[in-house]
C-alpha cells in the first residue's frame, strides 16, 4: 500500500502565476467521475441529453445569474463530459449612493459552482447523498485571440460528430 506523505499536495493544472479572475475568455472541459456516461447518448452524430444532461445544461445556463460578470458562449453536453467557453468580463459595481466593490470571481470558483449545482440536483433526483458526479479537477485553456476563440467554438459545436472517435467512448 502506498501512503501519501503529510505534505502531499495535488499538482494544480492551472497556469502557474496566472490570475484567473482576469477578464478574458476561457475554454473549459469537465469530465464525469470515472468517465461514466451519465448525460445521454450520441445518436447519428447528435447529442440526445437525458434528464441529467438537462440538469447540467440548466446549471450552466444559470451561471450568469450567480456571477453577473460572466458571459457564456459555446457549450455542449456530451455523454461523459462537457465543453464550454466562459467569458469573464470586467467587474463593474457600486454607485455614488451605494459604493461597494463587487467581488470578481475567478474561473475555478465558477467551475466549482457549476459542478456543485449540477451534482446536487442530479443526486437529489437519484435520491442519493453526496455521490461524486464530476472528476475533481477540470481542463482549461486561456483563449488568446479571435482565431483561438473560433477554433474552440468550432471544436465544441463539432464534438458530437467526433464522439465515435473519442478514446473514452
Amino acid at each position: 500500500m502506498h501512503i501519501k506523505p503529510k505534505n502531499y499536495h495535488r499538482k494544480s493544472m492551472r497556469l502557474q502565476g496566472y490570475d484567473y479572475t482576469f477578464p478574458g475568455a476561457y475554454f473549459v472541459t469537465m469530465v464525469t467521475q470515472l468517465r461514466e456516461c451519465l448525460f445521454g447518448e450520441v445518436v447519428d452524430s447528435e447529442m440526445q441529453v437525458n434528464q441529467f444532461g438537462i440538469i447540467v445544461d440548466q446549471a450552466w445556463m444559470d451561471l450568469p445569474s450567480h456571477y453577473p460578470q460572466v458571459t457564456l458562449e459555446a457549450f455542449v453536453v456530451m455523454p461523459n463530459h462537457v465543453h464550454g467557453i466562459v467569458v469573464i468580463n470586467e467587474c463593474r459595481g457600486g454607485s455614488q449612493t451605494r459604493p461597494y466593490r463587487m467581488i470578481q470571481h475567478g474561473l475555478p470558483e465558477i467551475v466549482r459552482a457549476f459542478k456543485s449545482f449540477s451534482a446536487m440536483r442530479i443526486n437529489q433526483l437519484q435520491k442519493r447523498d453526496r455521490v461524486a458526479v464530476w472528476q475533481r479537477s477540470f481542463y482549461d485553456h486561456i483563449i488568446r485571440n479571435e482565431q483561438d476563440f473560433r477554433n474552440n467554438w468550432e471544436y465544441i459545436h463539432n464534438n458530437p460528430q467526433k464522439w465515435q472517435d473519442d478514446e473514452f467512448h
